[in-house]
């Protein structure tokens, strides 16, 4: 049986529009926005939408989609005042791209897996005016997340390692290859080498179907909050950490762990 889905919101999507194009023309701060003015808030809008799904949290990606929204509602309105283009041209190449790119969904190509559906895809986007698989891929994305969306196209054209061994035999070479750098304290070779290491971590997560910026992410989580665990015990006491030695908080980091242990056992 097909989901049913309820109706589309002409008149909501509408309304959206009147109600940013009016904050355009009658709203001091917005109407000086530029598209670059807003770059910043966009990226951040992006990552509290992030947050909520790693989260979970239903209501407030609710919320979150609506602030992503009216960025893209706002870059449109501020390009077609400017006679760059339309947000109806937004909607038409869009909608043309999502359908050539599904020939699978869309037209008579067949395809027995998710790994033709890739190659596909790629062999289409190539069809488009790229000159590389590898275009496309942001710059200013988080570099663990750039390196590992850089690997995954090459992996889709066959470049790619054949098994995860060859991977950590990789890593362990970059690794010594960092620490010949360090003896040569030449800075240049060090950031050179410590970013090849990076880059063969990347792709050993790749190859262990772990994500290496979420796993960062939950790392860091991990560390700030036993972090303020020994600030809380520390306060408990009348100290902050800047009055108290490292083996003061070696201890109650110890305690931390031991305490993330026992909320994770059955």
């Amino acid at each position: 049986m097909k989901k049913r889905y309820p109706p589309i919101p002409h008149n909501e999507i509408a309304g959206f529009i009147r109600i940013v194009r009016r904050l355009r023309r009658d709203c001091p701060w917005d109407r000086k926005q530029t598209h670059r003015s807003l770059r910043h808030s966009l990226i951040e809008e992006t990552y509290e939408v992030v947050e909520t799904l790693d989260r979970g949290d239903m209501r407030h990606l609710r919320d979150e989609l609506g602030d992503l929204l009216l960025h893209v509602i706002l870059q449109a309105t501020i390009a077609e005042q400017e006679g760059e283009f339309s947000f109806r041209d937004v909607l038409r190449r869009e909608s043309a791209k999502l359908i050539r790119r599904h020939p699978h969904v869309f037209g008579t190509t067949k395809v027995r897996n998710e790994q033709e559906i890739l190659e596909n895809w790629e062999r289409i986007k190539l069809t488009e005016g790229r000159t590389s698989v590898l275009e496309g891929v942001p710059r200013s994305m988080p570099g663990l997340q750039r390196a590992l969306r850089v690997q995954q196209r090459a992996a889709k054209v066959g470049f790619d390692w054949d098994n995860e061994d060859q991977v950590w035999k990789k890593v362990r070479e970059e690794l010594e290859e960092v620490r010949e750098a360090l003896r040569s304290r030449k800075s240049a070779a060090k950031e050179e080498e410590f970013g090849d290491l990076l880059f063969a971590l990347v792709n050993y997560a790749r190859f262990l179907k772990i994500n290496p910026e979420n796993a960062l992410r939950h790392t860091i989580d991990k560390f700030i909050d036993r972090f303020r665990f020994i600030e809380r015990e520390l306060g408990k006491r009348g100290k902050t950490v800047h009055e108290s030695t490292l083996a003061e908080m070696d201890g109650y980091w110890e305690k931390a762990k031991k305490r993330r242990k026992k909320k994770r056992a059955p």
